[in-house]
C-alpha cells in the first residue's frame, strides 16, 4: 500500500458496533422476538437468567441489573451501607459517574491522584488520604485494566475499608488470579452500547456474593419493595429493561472472544507504535497481560512530542481516522464539583493525563491493515509537525 493510498483509504471508525453485531444479527432478533412474544418487559425472565450468567462471568453468585452504570454504583454503594459521614476514596481520572455515584449517597468524596503510566488509582496517594471517616475505596479499572487486587486487598485490610469496584470498563477483565467485579464487597458495571457488552440502550448491573447486599439493590432498583406494594428502603425505579436483559444474554457467550480480539489489536498498536516513543508517543502501560480488555486503547501525546494532541486529532480526522479523549477533563475541575473545594494543580498527574491521553480506534474486529493505517497516519502527522519527511508504509508482515 503507498502512502498515498493509506491517507486516502476508506475511514476507520472509533467503534464499529454494526460489524459487531452483523454476525450474530438472527440470534438478537429471535431474543426480542421471544420478549415481545412473551410480554414480560419489565423484570421478566429474561431478566434473571442474565443476572445469574453475568454473575457467575464475573466469579460472584449474585447480579442486580439496574438501569445504568451510575445508578449500579450509587445504589451499590448504598447496599453497602455507605451513606452520610462517610469518606469514599476514588480517583480523579475517572468518567464522572463514578464521582456522581458517590455523591448520591450523601457519602463524602475524596479524590486522589493516578499513575501517570497506568492511568489507574494511584494506592499510595489512597493511602495517605484515608482518615478515621473513610469507609470504602472505588478503584475504577479504567480503560479495561484492572486496579492490582492484592494491594486492593492489602490497603483494604490494613485500614479496614471496604472495596467497591467501578468495572464499567471491564468485563471480564482479569489480574493476579481474579476478575474485575470479584475483590471487594461488590462491583458495578455499565452496558452502554459502546461498552465491550453493551446494550441497545443503557443497562447496568450490581455484582457481589453477599447476599444482603443483592438483596437490598433488588430493593432499591423497585421503589423499595421487597414484594409488591410493601416498600421497606426509600428506593428508586431503576430496573434493568427485559428487552436489553435478552439482548445483554444473547452477546454474552460472545464476549470472552471480543475481549480476545480487543488484546490481539492493542498488541499490534503497542508493536507498531514503539517506533514513535522516541517523539513522545507512548501509549498507556499494560500491567495486567491477556487480563486486560481494551474498552479503550489509549496513547499519550508527551509535551515533548512537537505536535500537541488537538494538531493529532485533527489531522487524523482528515485522514478519515476517528479518535477520543476519555477524558478532557479531571472530575475536580468539573463546574458542577467545585463545591467540593479542589483547585488546579491538586492532582497533577491526572491534569496532565486529561491535556496528552488520545483513544485510538478500537474494536472486536478492526483489522490489521486498519491499524497500520492509523499509525501510519501518526507517524505522517507527528514526522510531518517536525519537519521530517513521510515515513516509509509500515510492514504489516
Amino acid at each position: 500500500m503507498t502512502n498515498s493510498d493509506m491517507i486516502h483509504s476508506n475511514p476507520v471508525p472509533f467503534v464499529d458496533m454494526a460489524a459487531q453485531h452483523q454476525p450474530i444479527q438472527a440470534e438478537l432478533e429471535q431474543a426480542i422476538q421471544t420478549v415481545v412474544q412473551r410480554g414480560d418487559y419489565v423484570l421478566g425472565r429474561e431478566v434473571a437468567e442474565f443476572e445469574s450468567l453475568f454473575a457467575k462471568a464475573c466469579g460472584v453468585s449474585q447480579g442486580v441489573g439496574v438501569a445504568c452504570g451510575t445508578d449500579a454504583i450509587a445504589l451499590g454503594l448504598q447496599a453497602c451501607g455507605i451513606g452520610q459521614g462517610d469518606q469514599v476514596i476514588l480517583p480523579a481520572n475517572t468518567f464522572v459517574a463514578t464521582l456522581i455515584g458517590v455523591l448520591r449517597t450523601g457519602a463524602t468524596p475524596v479524590l486522589v491522584d493516578c499513575d501517570p503510566q497506568t492511568a489507574l488509582i494511584d494506592l499510595a496517594a489512597a493511602e495517605r488520604a484515608i482518615t478515621p471517616y473513610t469507609r470504602a475505596i472505588v478503584p475504577v479499572h479504567l480503560y479495561g485494566q484492572m486496579v492490582s487486587p492484592s494491594h486492593l486487598l492489602e490497603l483494604a485490610e490494613t485500614y479496614n475499608l471496604l472495596i467497591f469496584e467501578d468495572a464499567a470498563q471491564a468485563h471480564l477483565a482479569e489480574r493476579e488470579g481474579y476478575k474485575a467485579g470479584s475483590i471487594g464487597t461488590a462491583a458495578a458495571f455499565s452496558f452502554y452500547p459502546s461498552k465491550n457488552l453493551g446494550a441497545f440502550g443503557d443497562g447496568g448491573m450490581v455484582v457481589t456474593s453477599e447476599e444482603i447486599v443483592a438483596q437490598t439493590v433488588r430493593s432499591l432498583r423497585n421503589y423499595g419493595a421487597t414484594r409488591k406494594y410493601f416498600h421497606t428502603d426509600y428506593g428508586t425505579n431503576s430496573r434493568l429493561d427485559t428487552l436489553q436483559a435478552a439482548i445483554l444474554k444473547t452477546k454474552l457467550p460472545h464476549l470472552a472472544g471480543w475481549n480476545a480480539d480487543r488484546n490481539r489489536a492493542a498488541q499490534l498498536y503497542d508493536r507498531w507504535l514503539e517506533p514513535l516513543a522516541e517523539y513522545g508517543i507512548f501509549p498507556i502501560e499494560n500491567h495486567c497481560g491477556s487480563g486486560h480488555v481494551y474498552h479503550l486503547y489509549v496513547i499519550r501525546v508527551s509535551d515533548f512530542c512537537g505536535c500537541d494532541r488537538l494538531r493529532l486529532q485533527s489531522g487524523l480526522a482528515d485522514m478519515g481516522i476517528h479518535t477520543g479523549i476519555h477524558y478532557p477533563i479531571p472530575c475536580h475541575l468539573q463546574p458542577a464539583f467545585q463545591h467540593l473545594g479542589y483547585q488546579p494543580g491538586d492532582f497533577p498527574y491526572a491534569e496532565a493525563l486529561c491535556e496528552e491521553i488520545l483513544s485510538l480506534p478500537m474494536y472486536p474486529g478492526i483489522t490489521e491493515e486498519q491499524i497500520t493505517r492509523v499509525v501510519f497516519a501518526i507517524q505522517t502527522i507527528v514526522k510531518s509537525s517536525i519537519g521530517q519527511a513521510y515515513p516509509p508504509a509500515i510492514d504489516a508482515a
